[in-house]
């Protein structure tokens, strides 16, 4: 009889190997460096400035090196034509501001243009106040000029976006009520085209950002289809597609992933869940559904790791990229959605990309 022995350092080595080989197993498939690991961190410069601290564990650490030290490396900032109210920072200044920070750390920059003084969404797609005594071919020119004028400034700041979104969550339009869908097709689809030219008319100058159209439906194969079957018969050039995805509005994850399939297999387009958020602490959201992990700290880290694991399952590597939306903000309203406690520590979710970006 032969008998085996062997170290207990060995069995504890082979166990870690197996244990490693199983998180890169259940992780997905692994991408490259052109993976969006990104944030909307639109929220972060003002809730600094206002004396937020946001921490990684004891240590005070900036907003933008924190999440870059833990893999993120895009992120999105949005930009109002003339905010109204003096609550929403997110002017020119601002954003260039914030941008020159990210660039700086090494950050890829996703611009997402409202055409509005203010939120800009499924529900309210408001004309800035100085657009609205024009006509519609005079507006139309306003969206390209501001188009084509905006990225002239952040070109000569040496912050030009690597991608810009031709307004935010657009599924029933832009520019009401001229724009407004379904009533209104020819006047929505001759803005976004004013918003590509104006795109192109500045970028002639130099490399041209992708540009994405945003509509709000991740989770739903008919509300995608009726929305991009249309827009594509208009024949305006665009180059990917962003969904957003909140689970208590938009549908299960199964119903994420098979979205994003139909998506990039019938437009031949990347696609990005480039709005998602969840809970780290019980809320009203889910009081018309289930809510698919806890609310809770670890809920919202496995939340985080679901989606991009979704993301990632995309075929023929068509999921480019996640980005939560407003990690880092002051500890009120959206505050439960963020990356934070109550004392500016951050919780779990912020590592949950450290695995797919750290060897």
């Amino acid at each position: 009889m032969i008998t085996l022995r062997i170290s207990r350092k060995t069995l504890e080595a082979n166990a870690l190997a197996a244990g490693m080989a199983l998180i890169f197993l259940l992780a997905g498939p692994v991408h490259g460096s052109e993976f969006a690991f990104g944030a909307d961190l639109s929220f972060l410069k003002q809730a600094e400035d206002q004396g937020t601290v946001f921490k990684d564990g004891t240590n005070a650490v900036p907003g933008l090196q924190l999440f870059r030290n833990h893999g993120y490396n895009w992120i999105r900032l949005r930009l109002f034509v003339e905010p109204v109210g003096g609550k929403l920072p997110n002017d020119d200044a601002y954003t260039l501001a914030m941008a020159t920070d990210a660039k700086k750390l090494g950050y890829k920059f996703l611009l997402d243009l409202h055409y509005a003084n203010s939120w800009a969404d499924p529900g309210k797609q408001p004309t800035p106040e100085q657009w609205k005594n024009l006509t519609h071919r005079q507006r139309v020119k306003a969206v390209f000029e501001y188009t084509r004028d905006t990225l002239t400034k952040f070109r000569n700041a040496g912050v030009s976006p690597d991608m810009v979104q031709i307004g935010n969550e657009i599924t029933h339009g832009m520019l009401w009520p001229d724009g407004k869908l379904p009533e209104h097709w020819n006047n929505f689809a001759d803005y976004l085209r004013a918003g590509v030219k104006g795109v192109d008319a500045e970028c002639g100058k130099g490399p041209r950002p992708k540009i994405m159209i945003h509509i709000d439906q991740g989770a739903s194969i008919p509300k995608t289809k009726y929305f991009f079957d249309k827009f594509n018969a208009y024949r305006i050039r665009y180059d990917v597609i962003g969904f957003s995805y909140y689970p208590w509005w938009h549908g299960s994850l199964e119903d994420l992933r098979e979205n994003l399939a139909f998506a990039a297999n019938r437009y031949g387009k990347d696609v990005y869940v480039v709005e998602t958020a969840y809970n780290w602490r019980p809320t009203w959201d889910f009081r018309k559904t289930a809510a698919p992990f806890p609310e809770s700290p670890e809920g919202q880290r496995d939340f985080l790791d679901a989606v991009t694991r979704t993301v990632m399952s995309v075929p023929d590597g068509r999921g480019m990229g996640v980005f939560w939306w407003e990690p880092a903000v002051a500890n009120r309203g959206l505050g439960a959605r963020g990356f934070f406690d109550q004392n500016g520590s951050a919780l779990p979710v912020l590592n949950v990309f450290d695995k797919y970006t750290r060897p």
